[in-house]
């Protein structure tokens, strides 16, 4: 498994930005497309956005289309999430996600290994 540790959660107003990051213990970072997910207080775990093995695809759900960008830095072996004019249904805590292989994927459950969170909360 993939050690992951998340950093760069807090509080902002809506409309303000925030990026997080994701830092994985790994040595073939490359071979793991990853994942961001959000829960938010009382809902399932959703996909947020996705970025593939080596950064050349990748998806987000479309509720974040144009305000979320995913990249990764294989030479620090981190993701990042930069998220834009944030909404109040953005709060939630922000996972980080592995999985084995190239390919991006929406299903929590096909991503193998997971940081411990990072919250995130929007004000009205």
């Amino acid at each position: 498994q993939v050690q992951l540790v998340e950093s760069g959660g807090g509080l902002v107003q809506a409309g303000g930005s925030l990026r997080l990051s994701c830092a994985a213990s790994v040595r073939t970072f490359s071979t793991y497309a990853m994942g961001w997910f959000r829960e938010a207080p009382g809902k399932e775990r959703e996909f947020v956005a996705g970025i593939s093995g080596i950064g050349c695809n990748t998806d987000f759900a479309d509720s974040v289309k144009g305000r979320f960008t995913i990249s990764r830095d294989s030479a620090k072996n981190t993701v990042f999430l930069q998220m834009k004019r944030l909404r109040p249904e953005g709060t939630g805590v922000y996972y980080c996600a592995a999985r084995s292989g190239l390919l991006v994927r929406v299903l929590a459950n096909e991503y193998d290994s997971w940081g411990q969170g990072a919250q995130v909360t929007v004000s009205s």
